[in-house]
């Protein structure tokens, strides 16, 4: 059992593991890191040319993407402290400060999800207004500007799914955010969420079991990097290798293996190579344990990094 870890506020030491966070953060970068994969994925079927198809999720990830991403918008608004003045981060930008970088990048991603969802508008929207059905009309007659909004999407939604790790990596003083793995790790991990979204929601069977395959590789791959993550944090500085500990012994172990690695990716992962190799039905249990795996894994890297502290890993240190 490693070290027992503890922050201090108010002169009293707190159970990290009881301590109340502030839940608007990892929500912020759950929903962010979800719409930054559906636009990816959304981009890939607009340079296929799925958009021919009336059953396309084209028709469907862009509308729900402009709810999560204002959902999210929404959670990180309640969590400023100066609500008032968050118009002034549009009024420069500051090319080191990761906080200026995704206020442009997300001011960048509205249009985009507006201009890709109109390619193929879901029918409820082409029946209400006139506006739609012809701006969809145009754009389904001119290939190239799809393939041109394709590609659009999927470079707003790489850059919208790594901000949300770097936006906690460029806190350097917490050891457990310090690297440069926690972009992909985000960003692989919301493609999942959205891969396995897609795979629940769509409506052609093949094009479900296409995105059952493409989450299927976006887990191998986020166990990868999270055990390259791993790696890092035990072959760095004493501070970073207790900050490992929170996950190896310390007060995170449960919820990161639990939580996240098992119900979240391994028991997902193994479901849904049954399921594509056609030795058990497709369920929406695996979809379902990937999305609530990607919500955990935000909530535990947020809040353990808040306990990890350059001075031996935390604040105030109880033997």
């Amino acid at each position: 059992m490693g070290p027992e870890f503890y922050i201090t506020r108010h002169n009293e030491l707190i159970d990290p593991v009881v301590a109340v966070w502030s839940w608007q953060i990892p929500v912020y970068l759950f929903l962010g890191g979800w719409v930054a994969g559906m636009m990816i994925l959304t981009g890939i079927s607009l340079l296929r040319g799925r958009y021919a198809q009336r059953s396309c999720v084209c028709s469907t990830l862009p509308v729900v993407g402009l709810a999560l991403l204002s959902l999210g918008m929404l959670a990180l608004f309640l969590d400023l402290e100066h609500k008032l003045y968050v118009w002034r981060l549009y009024t420069t930008f500051e090319a080191s400060s990761p906080m200026s970088w995704g206020a442009w990048i997300l001011l960048l991603v509205y249009p985009v999800l507006a201009l890709t969802g109109l390619v193929r508008p879901p029918s409820l929207l082409l029946d209400l207004s006139r506006t739609v059905r012809h701006a969809s009309t145009w754009l389904q007659s001119r290939p190239h500007v799809v393939r041109a909004a394709g590609g659009l999407s999927i470079g707003a939604g790489m850059a919208l799914g790594i901000y949300t790790g770097i936006l906690l990596s460029a806190l350097g003083a917490r050891p457990l955010w310090a690297g440069g793995l926690l972009g992909p790790l985000f960003l692989v991990s919301g493609l999942s969420t959205a891969a396995a979204f897609t795979h629940l929601v769509a409506s052609d069977p093949g094009e479900s079991r296409e995105f059952a395959l493409v989450d299927n590789m976006a887990l191998t791959a986020e166990i990868a990097i999270l055990a390259l993550f791993m790696l890092g944090l035990l072959s760095g500085s004493s501070a970073q290798v207790a900050a490992a500990q929170l996950f190896l012994g310390g007060a995170y172990t449960a919820p990161f293996w639990v939580l996240v690695v098992l119900v979240g990716i391994v028991v997902p992962l193994i479901v849904q190579t049954l399921a594509v190799t056609h030795r058990i039905a497709h369920t929406p249990v695996a979809p379902l344990l990937v999305m609530a795996g990607g919500l955990a894994l935000r909530f535990v890297f947020v809040q353990a990094g808040q306990v990890s502290h350059w001075a031996h890993g935390v604040s105030t240190l109880v033997p």
